[in-house]
């Protein structure tokens, strides 16, 4: 014999996980209150909020239209954006790599976040890989190292160059990890041109400590593009100094890292400039 009990319990049941489910998307299951109102002896019907009311949630306008689910998406699509600004404190953009604003206090870096800045910068992008088609370029046309012409050439300086920056980007992650010193750019907290350019110079060969305050030589990314240069030379045409090309190395960095400081820190004007709102 069916048990007519047990269908109306096993809906029940259904009915009440469907709402816990919905409950714990919106956060409501600390603060729920009883599904079973109190019994009121005037025998009126309990209140009901008003939707357009200003005590009512934005949640509740949006299941008083009838479409609760949608409002457990949204608001756990808004707790999930929530936490990833608040998890990153840091910008990105295709041409300054990772940075930190004008008005944003740095934090120091967990592990999980060196790696994460790490592989942004040096694989995880294309601009990582067309910086270096771009450089090769130049090598390709003043014919250095001298290897041939052609695609070929090219292929072989490109490879040389991301090699190299492959490399030296590895050396100084690891060092300035060991070290505890900050990877990113910060913004000049100043408005005057003279002191954010001043800054932006500084900042290509101090960075701060683990306290994010005092400033240190940047051993790690200068030693980082020396040895970069150098394991570089076990590749090129025979004949080429291990010494000479990690000096270069440690050049290309003072240059193009003024260069790259100076691009972020004045990037809201150079895009004005362009007509970029």
């Amino acid at each position: 014999m069916r048990c007519k009990g047990c269908g109306v319990a096993t809906r029940g049941m259904f009915l009440l996980c469907v709402l816990v489910v919905i409950g714990r998307a919106e956060g409501w299951t600390q603060d729920q209150t009883p599904q079973n109102p109190p019994t009121t002896t005037t025998g009126q019907a309990p209140a009901k909020q008003i939707p357009d009311s200003p005590g009512a949630t934005q949640a509740q306008k949006k299941d008083e239209n009838g479409n609760p689910l949608q409002a457990a998406v949204d608001v756990t699509k808004d707790a999930a954006k929530g936490s990833l600004l608040k998890a990153r404190d840091w910008e990105s953009s295709r041409i300054a790599g990772i940075y930190v604003g004008k008005n944003r206090k740095l934090v120091t870096l967990s592990k999980q976040q060196r790696e994460q800045i790490y592989l942004y910068q040096t694989l995880a992008t294309p601009e990582a890989y067309m910086k270096r088609m771009f450089g090769a370029l130049i090598d390709q046309a003043h014919g250095v190292p001298a290897w041939q012409g052609g695609i070929g050439g090219y292929g072989e300086r490109w490879a040389s160059r991301e090699g190299q920056f492959i490399a030296a980007n590895s050396f100084a992650a690891y060092g300035n990890s060991l070290l505890g010193y900050e990877v990113r750019y910060d913004r000049c907290k100043c408005d005057a041109f003279g002191g954010r350019l001043k800054h932006a110079i500084v900042r290509n060969f101090l960075t701060y400590n683990r306290t994010e305050e005092e400033l240190r030589p940047q051993w790690a990314s200068y030693g980082g593009a020396f040895l970069g240069g150098v394991v570089a030379t076990t590749w090129k045409p025979n004949g080429q100094s291990y010494g000479r090309n990690g000096l270069y190395g440690m050049l290309g960095q003072a240059g193009y890292g003024v260069l790259l400081n100076v691009v972020t820190e004045f990037a809201v004007e150079i895009n004005r400039k362009q007509g970029v709102k």
